[in-house]
């Protein structure tokens, strides 16, 4: 039984990294910059949690961003929380206003990814990614027995209801709070960011979703940042997009001072605006190697 619970908390935090700093701080923000091997590295156990293709994946979120809590959103519980929760995956097909070709243009030439997306094929994609998923824990139960096949299984299925149940939670203003002042029901909720490894914060990562790191107070804990920070340190990762909640407030305090005296009594400087939000993510980042011009495209395009 011990052997089974220390098996299911590894893959649990595996694939848990692999959605967090793969899937999503990873290819869907580009908050950092790595080797492609590194890359894999984090995207394969967000794959192997039953995530679906990474085009998918990214482009669906992409496009949350864009359309935050709007009737254009993919999945937000403003409008429906089951179809929020579950339902929107029922669909088949991309909407109108969703193009990986528009709107992951740094993922489609990846030769992999295009094999997992499946031409835009939904269903075969989905169904590829069961079958893999499958396959990979049967080769578990051949080589190391049922024990670790189990444990990988089920740790793989918890970790898909992470990205599923954030979706409602952390957009549902009663579960949470908010620190940073934006049009959009986002919230952090402490139980969400212990369980997806940091992603809980979501208030903060509306705010600036181009930053590598989502824990903006000392209390907010974000394993995957620090992750992260060791990867850095090693040479695995060459650069960090971060943003600080110093420098938030800062551009907070610039906005509103911008702003015409009767509007800066509704607009607070202890609160980030969405429009001052949006100019702290084009600007600020820690960088070690690069080019200063592509580092901000890939800011813009992850906002």
């Amino acid at each position: 039984m011990i052997e089974f619970i220390l098996l299911f908390v590894a893959f649990y935090v595996w694939h848990a990294m692999g959605i967090t700093i793969g899937y999503h701080r990873g290819l869907s923000h580009r908050s950092y910059t790595c080797p492609k091997w590194v890359e894999y590295l984090w995207v394969f156990p967000g794959y192997l949690a039953f995530e679906g293709s990474p085009i998918w994946w990214s482009t669906m979120h992409r496009a949350h961003h864009h359309h935050v809590d709007t009737p254009l959103d993919p999945h937000s519980p403003r409008f429906d929380v089951k179809y929020a929760h579950l339902g929107w995956l029922a669909k088949m097909e991309y909407a109108p206003h969703i193009d990986p070709k528009l709107q992951s243009k740094d993922l489609i030439d990846d030769p992999i990814y295009a094999f997992l997306e499946q031409g835009g094929n939904w269903r075969r994609a989905h169904t590829l990614s069961y079958v893999l998923n499958l396959v990979y824990r049967g080769a578990i139960l051949l080589a190391f027995g049922w024990v670790p096949a189990l444990a990988s299984l089920l740790a793989g299925l918890a970790v898909q209801q992470i990205p599923l149940m954030l979706n409602v939670f952390c957009h549902l203003p009663e579960y949470g709070y908010k620190t940073y002042a934006a049009e959009d029901d986002s919230v952090n909720v402490w139980w969400v960011g212990l369980l997806a490894m940091g992603e809980g914060w979501h208030n903060n990562h509306h705010a600036a979703p181009g930053s590598a790191k989502s824990g903006m107070a000392w209390y907010e804990l974000d394993l995957s940042w620090w992750v992260m920070v060791a990867m850095h340190k090693v040479g695995m990762i060459t650069r960090m997009n971060v943003v600080s909640h110093d420098r938030m407030m800062q551009a907070a305090r610039e906005y509103t001072e911008s702003l015409p005296a009767i509007n800066q009594i509704y607009s607070p400087a202890s609160l980030v605006s969405a429009k001052s939000v949006a100019v702290v993510d084009s600007i600020e980042e820690v960088s070690t190697a690069g080019d200063a011009s592509k580092k901000q495209g890939d800011l813009l395009r992850a906002s």
